[in-house]
């Protein structure tokens, strides 16, 4: 967007200001979006204001554009569909021209492949190719003589635009780059006119192959910056030209929509155009400034039904607006134009429809406006029968019936005819809301979007100023008052330190909130399980058969149960040990991050300030540390000494253990000395792992979990409120810390609240001065309603603070012990 004017520039300083300041206050920025009011001030700032007219192919923006400027500028036909965007800015008196930028040949190539897929024609390999552009514009004008006329229906324009678009690039072949688009000026044309140039971009062949036409003409529609821009139809046959227009829709440049709709010919809202309103409203440079034109009005003259169905539809889909409007752009602009001709020209059959009129014998071609204004004239009922009898006579060419009737009737059925067009309707009402109603709407708008920023702004300055000017001034007014706060200020600390162990406890028992402390427990299963398998490995029948002959040295067999006791605790006493071991390690770990957590909480620091120490807190955490390591390893011990003790499925019937033994004892019991035994070793393996394996699963996935949650709550939740109890009895040891600290916090406090005053008032100086100049602006558009908010003298009055609750010197807690976790 080009830079803004002065008097945006004069609106935009103020604004941007309030903004920045808004920004440079924290616990605003956080929860106030500025963007949208950005938005309005760019729009209310920007020197263009972009009006983009939209709609379906064939809806007649363009000449709808034409009636407005009452002025032949645009192509309007009902055959073509291109991705022409056109747009018109204003000139001085003298100074009026045309720039054109055509399309590249690729871009020429795509529209004729898509024109050709919906002929049914096979889309042409080369179209420089002189006589593949001959086949193909014999086919058009076929398929155009088979519809009955270029008009006629949907194929027949399809048809009319695929010869143009050929017949254009054959004519400008040497303006069209192969990729690029090409950009010229009027004077390198040698159109000594913006008419000739406007002739030129007319004619249909021309504009088939213009990418973009920028007008640049001298009317008061067009002052103060307003722009109208033409877009392809929202359902163009080449998807890209139909993107480009809701690019243009949702670009924030563009600051109105003119809607142009078919529903007044069709009956009905398509997709497209449903779509097109859908995009609108979702554009919030736009906002409500949405004009809906239902053109080609005059068919509901003629049909009933149509009627009906348009006025069912507004009044269903569009009664949240009042910006409707009911036209006829054919019948309107051309209305407009024959006003300056006369009998001597044949009311513009000799100059306005020359072109269009082509003589085959001694028949003239009838140009479709001379068509609808003699139906206008026969079958509208719009004339009054007082006013007007007009005789259409079938033994009379449409042409002369057009003469006759103009000759008769005179200027009054020409000023009839265009009132009942809407154009005049329509044209006072853009011309109202630019020239009157644009600038004032902006800025309010704009107002509208700063009044809950400037609200929230000069809440947050004076509650600042109140608080600032409620603190004590002198050294023993602020000693006084940080006492006074003391024993608030440690049952704060005291509470924050509980709610924090509170926090570590759960999150550790949510697994899925501590993954460090969830990491921890992972690896005390990983090591219960590969200890089992170590132990599993390791041990030795031979071993404990010798320890079982030395316990009884009156035999020499060994009966297996032996063996499996003596394995019973070799294993339980193996695994208790990794499992005591890691229960250590995972408390160490837990309680080592619960330390160095504390220390980074505000209430740690706050703790210091008053205090000079932590009260015992870490100390306290190391001894809570040891009570629930020792409390852990005594469940470790107890978990892995139910081990020994073989589980009621060992000797259950029909399971794998019971078979495993059975086949163990026969193995191990065939003969009565030493080596029999050895041999059944790996039976026996198998027999403890199938037993041992499910103990340990049950440990480390059901029980043990638990038992740890349970030591934590049950060792430092307690704790955490004899702490924070603690904390509060420490209010003498505070109290005489703070006594000897505070005159110096008091001297810093005092230089810090007048550096803070001082800002502040800077920040409310700067705000009442940008509010005063938008307010400036509001006044001279009359908006004094939409005022925003100042800070006064008034405002800035200290209010008495209230008196502080009674405060005791030794604040009533029960005596705990020191040093409360112990």
């Amino acid at each position: 967007m080009t830079a803004p004017s002065p008097q945006g520039q004069s609106l935009q300083v103020p604004v941007t200001r309030l903004i920045e300041l808004l920004r440079q206050e924290p616990a605003l920025r956080s929860h106030l979006d500025t963007t949208q009011a950005e938005a309005s001030l760019a729009k209310a700032i920007a020197p263009t204001f972009e009006i983009v007219f939209a709609g379906a192919f064939s809806a007649g923006k363009s000449m709808l554009i034409n009636a407005l400027l009452e002025r032949e500028l645009l192509y309007s036909a009902e055959g073509h569909a291109t991705g022409t965007e056109c747009r018109i800015a204003y000139a001085e008196a003298g100074q009026e021209r045309v720039v054109l930028t055509f399309m590249s040949e690729a871009e020429i190539r795509e529209q004729a492949a898509a024109l050709c897929q919906r002929l049914g024609v096979t889309a042409p390999a080369d179209i420089r190719q002189p006589d593949v552009v001959s086949l193909l514009q014999g086919l058009c004008r076929d398929v155009i003589a088979t519809e009955g006329g270029e008009s006629k229906s949907e194929r027949a324009k399809q048809a009319s635009a695929l010869n143009y678009l050929l017949e254009g690039f054959v004519a400008n072949g040497d303006r069209i780059h192969p990729t690029q688009n090409q950009t010229y000026s009027m004077e390198q044309f040698q159109f000594a006119t913006l008419q000739e140039a406007a002739a030129y971009a007319r004619r249909g062949a021309n504009s088939a192959v213009l990418k973009r036409i920028e007008y640049y003409c001298h009317h008061p529609l067009l002052q103060d910056g307003n722009v109208l821009v033409d877009t392809p139809g929202i359902d163009a046959p080449v998807k890209r030209d139909a993107e480009l227009t809701y690019r243009k829709i949702e670009n924030p440049d563009t600051s109105a929509v003119v809607c142009v709709l078919k529903p007044a010919a069709a009956g009905d809202m398509t997709s497209e155009e449903t779509e097109l309103l859908e995009t609108t409203r979702s554009n919030p440079g736009v906002r409500d400034r949405v004009f809906y034109v239902f053109n080609r009005i005059d068919e509901t003259w003629y049909n009933t039904q149509l009627r009906q169905r348009l006025d069912r539809l507004v009044q269903e889909q569009f009664q949240d607006t009042n910006r409707i409007y009911r036209t006829s752009a054919l019948l309107g602009f051309y209305g407009s134009q024959i006003r300056h001709t006369s009998v001597g020209d044949r009311y513009g059959l000799d100059s306005l429809f020359a072109d269009s009129i082509r003589i085959s014998g001694e028949i003239e071609d009838t140009p479709q406006f001379v068509n609808e204004f003699n139906r206008y004239c026969a079958n509208s009922g719009k004339l009054p029968a007082d006013r007007f009898r007009i005789d259409v006579r079938s033994y009379e060419s449409p042409n002369e019936n057009y003469v006759r009737i103009l000759n008769e009737q005179g200027r009054s059925l020409i000023e009839q005819l265009i009132h009942d067009s809407g154009i005049e309707t329509f044209r006072n009402a853009i011309t109202r809301y630019l020239t009157e109603e644009k600038r004032p709407q902006l800025l309010a708008t704009l107002a509208d979007d700063l009044q809950p920023l400037c609200i929230a702004l000069r809440k947050a300055y004076l509650d600042a100023w109140q608080h600032i000017g409620s603190q004590p001034r002198d050294l023993e007014g602020i000693k006084a008052m940080e006492l006074r706060q003391l024993s608030h200020d440690l049952k704060r600390v005291g509470e924050a330190f509980q709610q924090d162990i509170e926090a570590s406890v759960n999150e550790a028992v949510a697994s899925s909130l501590n993954t460090a402390f969830e990491d921890d427990f992972k690896r005390l299963k990983a090591r219960m399980v590969s200890r089992l398998d170590e132990l599993l490995q390791t041990f030795s029948v031979s071993e404990v058969h010798r320890q079982a002959q030395a316990s009884h040295k009156r035999n020499s067999v060994v009966p297996l149960s032996g063996i499996l006791a003596e394995a019973f605790y070799y294993l339980a006493n193996g695994l208790e040990e990794v499992l005591v071991e890691s229960s250590q390690d995972l408390m160490g770990r837990f309680f080592q991050r619960l330390i160095d957590r504390v220390r980074q909480q505000d209430y740690y620091r706050d703790l210091y300030r008053l205090l000079g120490n932590d009260g015992g807190i870490e100390q306290a955490l190391r001894r809570l540390r040891d009570r629930a390591t020792l409390a852990l390893e005594n469940e470790a011990k107890t978990e892995c000494d139910r081990y020994v003790r073989e589980r009621p499925e060992f000797y259950t019937e029909g399971t794998c253990s019971i078979w495993q033994l059975r086949q163990t004892l026969q193995q191990a019991c065939r003969g009565y000395d030493y080596q029999t035994m050895i041999e059944a070793e790996p039976a026996i393996r198998q027999l403890l792992k199938l037993d041992f394996e499910q103990k340990v699963k049950d440990t480390i996935t059901r029980t043990f979990r638990q038992t740890i949650n349970q030591t934590l709550n049950t060792h430092l939740l307690p704790s955490a409120q004899q702490q924070a109890d603690h904390i509060l009895q420490q209010y003498d040891a505070a109290r005489a810390y703070l006594a000897r600290v505070l005159e110096k916090e008091a001297e810093e406090k005092i230089r810090q609240l007048d550096r803070q005053k001082a800002d502040l008032e800077q920040h409310i100086a700067a705000y009442n001065e940008a509010i005063a100049t938008f307010n400036q602006h509001l006044e001279t558009m009359q908006l004094d309603r939409k005022a925003l908010p100042s800070i006064s003298e008034t405002d800035l009055v200290i209010l008495p603070a209230e008196e502080p609750a009674e405060t005791l010197e030794t604040p009533e807690i029960a005596t705990v012990e020191e040093g409360a976790i112990a």
